[in-house]
């Protein structure tokens, strides 16, 4: 498979998985940390915030891949 279509196909699926990643985070930030401390949400968030980069990264090695024929 080519680069370009790699590239495509990872997209849409980085993009897929972004959008049901931000509404599982922001209904477990709605239900479970609106009463913890200010210190704790910020936590809370800035970890939500990063951690969709690590389930994702093998896919953004794959488009990044050598090309194959």
């Amino acid at each position: 498979m080519n680069r370009r279509i790699r590239t495509l196909l990872g997209t849409v699926a980085i993009f897929v998985f972004v959008c049901f990643y931000a509404l599982m985070a922001m209904a477990l930030a709605e239900s479970r940390i609106v009463d913890a401390p200010k210190l704790v949400q910020t936590v809370v968030y800035v970890v939500l915030g990063i951690a969709w980069v690590f389930p994702l990264m093998p896919l953004i090695k794959w488009m990044d891949g050598p090309e194959t024929r």
